[in-house]
């Protein structure tokens, strides 16, 4: 099997789809399709359904696993010759949902390794586990929970997350809301896969609610600004309220100790960390984050005028 008919897999693998993936890979589809075909028969086995949609089936799911582990142990071998030849800057692969957080730590480690290369990736949560395991990437911060085998963690931070709310909305004066306040209001928010979104669908579900959501948004750092152009309210955490990116509207805190989210730091448990990714570690868990009881809006003057871009 060769490296490149391999990692073409994982790519239809990834988007379930062929000319998608072979748009991707800049290749002609037929070409893609005989790539497929070829593994399949050195495999024995379909990796893919094809009633209907292109569908992952589950010899697929399993030789997916075993590729990106293999590809991944490749690419940290390269990654640790290329470390040990050269003058140490070395890289380091962080995924995150969001990085407005992040750019604090981010900054500072910019500022005290120049050398080092970043690569920063979006990511769902849901895929992050996968993702440490096979070695695509070295971190990666979530702000909700990850259930998988193998994996270390450092929390970071835990914070309220509050509902933002047009100035002019009859809901701006309060000081605090409950789910079932919100369960008439249009909703403005992320699709599924961002946590902002995992934290409304599950807050609403336990209380037997739907969410009557009006937009759902690609861009999470637009949410802020579609609620204080008046489309709808929405989720806004705590953190948001201290970003430099304001929009006119006010955050009020929600009467529901479930509102919350927790953002941590993962790292496979037996990867090989190169030393620009155990610097980065060490600089995001040293951050000087809020403690839990840390009222955000303390650290900005004016938090009822503002909430903020999604963090």
């Amino acid at each position: 099997m060769e490296l490149n008919s391999l990692r073409q897999f994982l790519v239809v693998a990834r988007l379930e789809h062929l000319s998608r993936a072979a748009d991707e890979l800049h290749v002609a589809q037929p070409s893609l399709s005989r790539t497929i075909a070829r593994l399949e028969g050195e495999l024995g086995t379909p990796l893919f359904d094809r009633a209907g949609r292109l569908r992952l089936n589950d010899a697929g799911k399993l030789f997916r696993d075993h590729v990106e582990r293999a590809l991944g142990e490749l690419d940290a071998g390269r990654r640790a010759v290329a470390e040990a030849t050269a003058d140490g800057s070395g890289s380091v692969r962080l995924a995150s949902e969001t990085f407005l957080t992040l750019t604090g730590p981010l900054a500072a480690y910019k500022r005290a390794h120049p050398a080092a290369q970043v690569e920063l990736r979006w990511e769902r949560a849901e895929d992050m586990a996968r993702r440490l395991r096979a070695q695509d990437v070295d971190l990666c911060v979530a702000s909700q929970p990850i259930h998988a085998d193998g994996l270390e963690a450092a929390r970071l931070f835990e914070e309220p997350v509050g509902v933002g709310v047009p100035l002019d909305h009859p809901l701006a004066e309060r000081a605090s809301v409950s789910l079932d306040d919100l369960a008439d209001q249009p909703i403005v928010t992320a699709r599924e896969g961002h946590w902002i979104r995992g934290l409304l669908d599950r807050l609403f579900a336990a209380r037997g609610l739907a969410p009557k959501i009006v937009c759902e948004s690609d861009e999470p750092g637009a949410i802020a600004d579609l609620i204080g152009a008046g489309l709808g309210v929405g989720l806004v955490p705590a953190f948001a309220r201290r970003s430099a990116t304001r929009v006119p509207g006010a955050w009020i805190a929600v009467d529901s100790p479930d509102c919350r989210r927790t953002v941590t730091l993962y790292w496979a448990a037996d990867s090989r960390l190169s030393a620009a990714a155990r610097l980065m570690r060490a600089t995001i868990t040293g951050w000087d984050w809020p403690a839990p009881d840390q009222d955000p809006a303390a650290l900005s003057p004016a938090v009822r005028e503002n909430p903020t871009r999604e963090g």
